[in-house]
């Protein structure tokens, strides 16, 4: 799978985990070049409070276009430690 915005592979694994229709890929695939820390935080009432990073390409900014779970809760473990993606970014085979 490859998460795809304005051009630029933002990441590619084949282990991804699907998770309400959403591929969560692993962070280790995340180019971290591209993004940057976010202050935006969400609560998701099962998977817990996720933190996000916006990306940056070519000099034009998707602000929190990358969502993550820095401590996900029990039922959402299978999202620790990975990434997903919105706001844009393609994700395909």
């Amino acid at each position: 799978m490859r998460a795809i915005w304005n051009g630029t592979v933002l990441a590619e694994s084949d282990d991804t985990v699907v998770v309400e229709g959403n591929h969560y890929f692993p962070t280790a695939a995340l180019r971290h070049d591209l993004v940057r820390p976010s202050d935006t935080h969400t609560v998701c009432p099962w998977k817990g409070t996720a933190s996000y990073f916006s990306v940056e390409v070519d000099g034009q900014v998707n602000e929190d276009a990358v969502w993550y779970y820095p401590d996900p809760k029990p039922k959402a473990a299978m999202v620790a430690d990975r990434v997903a993606f919105w706001k844009g970014v393609t994700v395909s085979e």
